[in-house]
C-alpha cells in the first residue's frame, strides 16, 4: 500500500505534468488557438463539455456555485473561442449592469432617457468600431476619391449578439417590462450564458431571467429532447451543411463562370440549405445544450421553407434577430400606426438594417433591400385583393405549395449576394442560371456527377420537410428510450459525422455576424 501510495506524491505528480508529452496533449484543451477555435459539435469540445458536465451534475444544487462555475466556464467557451477578445465581453457586461442601474435608479425621466442613450451609443458604437470601421472608410475612398488607410480590425466572435442582447436588456429596464437584476452574478450569467454566446438566440432578459431565481429542474425527458437537439444539430451541421459547402457551393460561387448554368442553380439550392442547416443547426445545439443544464432558451427556427410568404418567412427564420429588430427598431420608428406610406418606409429601413447587421458589406444591404421590397409588395397586393396576413390564416390548402414555392425561390435568390463574394460574382451566378435550357441528356450526366451531394441536399429538404407530428413522436421516443440506446444513438450519429466530414468542422457561418 505504501508503494502504491508513493506514486501520488506531490514530486511525482509534478513529475507527471511537466512532461512535455502530457504538456503536449493537455496545452491544446487550455490555450487558443487562432487557426483552430472551438466549436460546438468538435471533438475537443465533446471533451471539454463531458468533463463540465460530470462537474455539473455534482453542484447544480447548489445555487452560487453553479452560477459561478457556468459563468467561468462561458468565459473560458469564449476565450477559447475568440481569444482574448474575452476581456471586451467582461467589458461589455460591466458597462451594461452600471448603466442599467444608472436607468432604473434615474429620478427623472430625462435621466432615464439620458442614461439610455448611453447606453444604446456606447453598445453600437463598439460594434461599429470592429464591424464597420473598414466598410465605412472603404466608402469614404470610393466616393471621395481619397486614400485613407483602413485599420486591420478583428471582428470579435459573436459580437452582435451580445451587443444586441445588452440594448434589448437595457431598453427593457427603461420600459420598466423588467427590474434592473442587482446581483452582478445573475447578469453576467445572462449575457455570458455559453449555448447562445456566439451565434444566438438573442435571449430576452425577461425570459431567461426569471430560470435564474432558482435550482434548474434537470428532467429525463429534457436530457432526452437537449440530447435529441444536439444530434439533429450535429447532423445537419456536419453531415449535410459542411459537406454541401466543401463539396459544391464553395467551388461555384469562387468562379461560376467555370460551371454550367445547371451546376450554378444547383449551387443557388445547395447554399440555401447549406446556410439553413448550417444556422439552426448550431441553434438547436445551443438550445440542446441549454436543456442539458436544465435551462430553456427560445426557438430561433420554425421549419422557414415551409412559409408561403415572407412575412411568415420572417416568422419562421432567425426567430430571435427578426423579433428582435420588430420591438426594438420597427416599432419605435412607428411601426404600422402611421399610414401605409410611413409603414411601408418602416419596413424597408429595418431590412436595410437587418442586412447591414449580417455584414459590412453593400452586397448584404442589397439582400436586406430585396426583403424589405418583397414586404412591401405583399402588403400591397395583400391590400388590394383583401388577402389577410394574420397568423392563423396561413392554413395549408391547394393553392399552398404554388406559395411555398414561388417564397423558397425569391429566398433562394436574394442568398445569392448574400453567398457571393461580391456584386460582380453575384451578377455572374444570375447570368449563369438565366441562360439554363433544359437538355436532358446533359441535364442527366450532370446529376450523375453530383449525386453524392445532390443526395445529402434532398436529405437536408427531406429533414425540413418531416410532418411536426412525425418529428415530435421520433424525439419523444428518443427521450424516454433507455440510456444504452441513447448512447447507442450518440455513437452511430458522431461515427457517420466524422466519417462525412472531409476535413476538420467548418466554422458556423453566423460567426462572422
Amino acid at each position: 500500500m505504501d508503494k502504491f501510495l508513493s506514486y501520488f506524491t506531490f514530486d511525482k505528480i509534478n513529475q507527471f505534468f511537466s512532461s512535455s508529452e502530457i504538456m503536449d496533449l493537455l496545452m491544446p484543451y487550455f490555450i487558443y488557438d487562432k487557426s483552430n477555435p472551438l466549436l460546438f459539435g468538435s471533438g475537443m469540445f465533446l471533451v471539454i463539455f463531458i468533463v463540465f458536465f460530470t462537474i455539473y451534475a455534482t453542484i447544480y444544487n447548489k445555487k452560487t456555485l453553479r452560477t459561478i462555475y457556468v459563468l467561468l466556464f462561458s468565459l473560458f467557451f469564449y476565450y477559447k473561442a475568440g481569444g482574448l477578445f474575452v476581456f471586451l465581453l467582461i467589458a461589455v457586461t460591466v458597462a451594461n449592469y452600471l448603466l442599467s442601474h444608472l436607468i432604473s435608479t434615474a429620478e427623472t425621466v430625462f435621466l432615464r432617457k439620458f442614461f439610455l442613450a448611453i447606453a444604446i451609443i456606447s453598445n453600437l458604437t463598439i460594434l461599429g468600431y470592429f464591424k464597420y470601421t473598414g466598410f465605412f472608410i472603404a466608402n469614404i475612398n470610393e466616393f471621395a476619391k481619397t486614400e485613407f488607410l483602413a485599420p486591420n480590425i478583428i471582428l470579435p466572435i459573436g459580437i452582435s449578439f451580445y451587443l444586441f442582447q445588452a440594448i434589448s436588456y437595457c431598453t427593457d429596464v427603461y420600459k420598466n417590462e423588467i427590474e434592473a437584476e442587482k446581483s452582478f452574478l445573475n447578469f453576467s450569467f445572462y449575457l455570458c450564458f455559453f449555448p447562445q454566446l456566439v451565434a444566438g438566440p438573442i435571449v430576452r432578459a425577461k425570459e431567461f431571467m426569471p430560470q435564474l431565481q432558482s435550482t434548474p429542474k434537470i428532467t429525463n425527458l429534457d436530457l432526452g429532447n437537449g440530447l435529441f437537439l444536439i444530434l439533429l444539430g450535429l447532423v445537419k451541421k456536419t453531415v449535410i451543411s459542411d459537406f454541401v459547402s466543401l463539396n459544391l457551393v464553395d467551388r461555384i460561387f469562387f468562379s461560376p463562370d467555370l460551371y454550367t448554368p445547371f451546376e450554378n442553380l444547383l449551387a443557388v439550392y445547395g447554399y440555401t440549405m447549406q446556410i439553413y442547416c448550417d444556422f439552426s443547426g448550431y441553434s438547436d445545439m445551443a438550445i440542446g445544450l441549454a436543456l442539458l443544464l436544465g435551462y430553456k432558451l427560445p426557438i430561433n427556427f420554425h421549419t422557414p421553407f415551409k412559409s408561403k410568404n415572407i412575412t411568415e418567412f420572417w416568422r419562421r427564420w432567425h426567430i430571435s434577430l427578426s423579433s428582435w429588430l420588430r420591438d426594438y427598431l420597427y416599432i419605435p420608428l412607428g411601426g404600422n400606426k402611421n399610414g401605409k406610406i410611413r409603414t411601408y418606409i418602416n419596413l424597408f429601413i429595418v431590412m436595410l438594417i437587418g442586412g447591414l447587421w449580417h455584414g459590412a458589406s453593400w452586397k448584404f444591404v442589397a439582400w436586406g433591400g430585396l426583403h424589405g421590397i418583397a414586404l412591401i409588395i405583399e402588403r400591397i397586393i395583400c391590400k388590394i385583393f383583401k388577402i389577410s396576413r394574420k397568423k392563423e390564416d396561413g392554413k395549408f390548402n391547394i393553392f399552398s405549395p404554388f406559395f411555398i414555392f414561388i417564397t423558397f425561390h425569391f429566398v433562394a435568390f436574394s442568398f445569392i449576394f448574400f453567398r457571393a463574394a461580391d456584386f460582380q460574382t453575384a451578377l455572374n451566378v444570375i447570368r449563369q442560371i438565366l441562360r439554363l435550357t433544359f437538355e436532358p441528356d446533359k441535364f442527366l450526366v450532370l446529376v450523375s456527377c453530383h449525386k453524392l451531394v445532390i443526395s445529402f441536399m434532398l436529405f437536408g429538404f427531406f429533414i425540413h420537410f418531416i410532418p411536426e407530428k412525425i418529428v415530435e413522436k421520433i424525439r419523444n421516443s428518443f427521450a424516454l428510450s433507455p440510456i444504452w440506446v441513447k448512447i447507442l444513438i450518440l455513437g452511430i450519429v458522431f461515427r457517420i459525422s466524422y466519417s462525412v466530414s472531409t476535413s476538420d468542422i467548418q466554422p458556423f457561418i453566423y460567426f462572422q455576424f
